[in-house]
Parts: C-alpha cells; sequence; structure tokens
C-alpha cells in the first residue's frame, strides 16, 4: 500500500504568462519543443539543454572537484499545474505525486528540478522513497524507458524562489519519460531548470 503524506497543495503559480511571449525571442515563457529554441540558443547551452543522458552525470563531471548533492526542496502529493497535467494526460485539479529538488555543486544550487507523475501510477514504484538521491539514478535503471521529445523555456521556476533559491533561469527542459506496460506502467513529467549559477560557474553565455 502507497503512504504518501498530503500535504499543502504545490500552488500552480507559474504558468502565469502572457499570449505573445513565444513571439519575443529570446525570451520563450511557454514550453515550445526544443527545436524552436535553437536559433535563440548558444551552441554551449544546446548541448546541455538537448543531451538526452544523465544529466548528473553531467553535471559531476563540469563540476570538476566540487561536490554534487542532491537537496529535497519538497516531496508528497499536490496539484501539478494545467500544462503539467495536460502533459501528463490526467485531468486538472487530480492529485499527484510531486518532487522538487536542487541539484548543488558545493552546496550552490546549479539546477533545480520538478517531477510529476500521476498518484494511481505509483505503486510498487518507491519514488517516495527516494530523499535525497537523484531521480536520474533510478530513472535511468528502469527497463523499456521510453524518453518523449524535448521542450524548452527561459522560464523561471517560482518553486525555486519559494524554497528560497535565487531562480534566474538561463533555460529549462522537460520531457515525459514512460515504462512499463499499459495498465502497470508509470508517466513521469521530468523539468529542469538550469540557473544563473552554473552559468557563472561554468562561464557560460547568458542564452
Amino acid at each position: 500500500m502507497l503512504h504518501v503524506t498530503l500535504a499543502d497543495p504545490f500552488i500552480a503559480l507559474e504558468n502565469l504568462v502572457t499570449p505573445a511571449a513565444f513571439r519575443q525571442t529570446p525570451h520563450f515563457s511557454r514550453w515550445r519543443p526544443v527545436d524552436a529554441a535553437r536559433p535563440a540558443m548558444s551552441t554551449s547551452w544546446w548541448q546541455w539543454v538537448a543531451s538526452t543522458d544523465s544529466l548528473t552525470a553531467r553535471l559531476i563531471a563540469a563540476g570538476g572537484e566540487k561536490q554534487f548533492r542532491v537537496r529535497l526542496l519538497r516531496q508528497g502529493v499536490g496539484w501539478p499545474r494545467e500544462d503539467e497535467a495536460r502533459a501528463l494526460g490526467i485531468a486538472p485539479k487530480r492529485y499527484a505525486w510531486l518532487r522538487e529538488v536542487a541539484l548543488c555543486l558545493d552546496d550552490t544550487p546549479w539546477v533545480v528540478a520538478r517531477s510529476i507523475a500521476p498518484l494511481t501510477q505509483l505503486k510498487g514504484q518507491r519514488l517516495e522513497g527516494l530523499g535525497e538521491r537523484s531521480l536520474g539514478s533510478w530513472l535511468f535503471r528502469q527497463p523499456g524507458l521510453i524518453r518523449g521529445p524535448l521542450e524548452a523555456t527561459t522560464q523561471s521556476p517560482l518553486f525555486a524562489r519559494m524554497n528560497g533559491i535565487e531562480s534566474d533561469c538561463t533555460w529549462g527542459r522537460r520531457s515525459l519519460f514512460h515504462h512499463g506496460g499499459k495498465h502497470d506502467g508509470l508517466s513521469l513529467l521530468v523539468q529542469e531548470y538550469f540557473l544563473r549559477a552554473m552559468a557563472d560557474d561554468l562561464d557560460l553565455p547568458s542564452r
């Protein structure tokens, strides 16, 4: 039996964007296919945003002697944003499992991530026991894992600011993962935001 704590709902404030924002290149405040963002993205950032291997492994390699750690910001049950519910194919205002973390190098957050999964699909997945372990360390070991197309944004993640983290974002990306069968599988939406501190430490361009 799945045991979860019904915490305060994860308030859906991050989707307050203007309809014309996407046309204001290079500011992509709504999620768009990553290829659509390519003309506004430097080669250096393209190598990060468009990569499909383990982000954790990339961060550890880029950090050199810096110590990598996952800082758990919040995990539990709450409401996904409307765009997250659409991406997962679930009805709005349906409770889901939510996890928010900061990926830190020497305690400086380089990336913040928010992951969402339908509550009805969690049985047997053991995601609630991840703690401060990397989600990727579990995800990329799942048999038959399928990753959907990448999308990109420049919108800063409000949940980071709500957890006391400077949320100035260079690029964000997200994709939908799925593994398992039709009746016992799991769909997991993973959203990752590359922060300005990472760009400063690695001497990367602003975009």
